[in-house]
């Protein structure tokens, strides 16, 4: 049985400690904040975060970056972030790789959206994420498919070839879910943890499976 002061919730310590180390990821914002395009409001960055290309980085209010987060800004249209935006420990956002090569277009992500820890966002093509979205762990979304038509040269040399991704408001991608380029998720819909999502989702459906299809309708 637990004792009452855990039922209570939160204890002295606990909250002494959450208080510490808030302060810690509002000084390390600070100082990060000197190096991005815009911020309008408070930064909490958590540590081991690495933010390149911070010149082409937009944010609103309330950023939140948890440990270990990558986010790279070398794209087209630069990141740009709502307010009240969190990004998950150990999440990567990555349009362009580092040591040359193409570079991408970027992202968008709407107010009161995460994205979720451990999830991968490939946004050399157009990723654009609306409002109050929910990513649970793990989800990835690929707004670009290797080429491989050519038998005669390695697939690896053969490019890629980009298509926007679009997840409209008030969505919940679950758990190690597979969003491909080219897709449009419709406002209000539910993808099933584990689901591969190759085509476009109609408003309010909840999706299931690999490659998902449509379970039923939230109305």
């Amino acid at each position: 049985m637990f004792s009452e002061k855990y039922k209570m919730g939160w204890g002295k310590r606990d909250t002494l400690f959450s208080l510490f180390t808030l302060i810690i990821w509002l000084v390390r914002g600070l100082f990060y904040r000197l190096f991005w395009h815009s911020s309008n409001g408070l930064a909490l960055i958590g540590p081991k975060v690495k933010i390149i290309s911070g010149h082409k980085l937009s944010v609103g209010k309330n950023f939140v970056v948890e440990r270990g987060a990558e986010i790279n800004c070398i794209s087209t249209k630069g990141i740009q972030f709502g307010n009240k935006v969190t990004i998950g420990s150990y999440a990567i956002i990555r349009p362009s790789n580092v040591y040359g090569g193409p570079v991408g277009v970027g992202l968008k992500i709407g107010n009161h959206s995460n994205v979720g820890p451990y999830n991968y966002i490939g946004c050399s093509g157009y990723v654009e994420i609306g409002n109050n979205v929910m990513m649970a762990p793990r989800v990835s979304l690929f707004a670009e498919n290797h080429n491989f038509e050519s038998i005669d040269s390695p697939m690896k040399d053969q490019g890629v070839t980009t298509a926007p991704i679009i997840i409209e408001d008030d969505c919940w991608i679950a758990a190690n879910s597979i969003i491909l380029a080219g897709v449009r998720i419709g406002k209000g819909s539910v993808i099933a943890a584990g689901s591969v999502v190759t085509k476009d989702v109609t408003p309010y459906s909840i999706m299931v499976g690999n490659p998902a299809k449509k379970l039923k309708n939230r109305t």
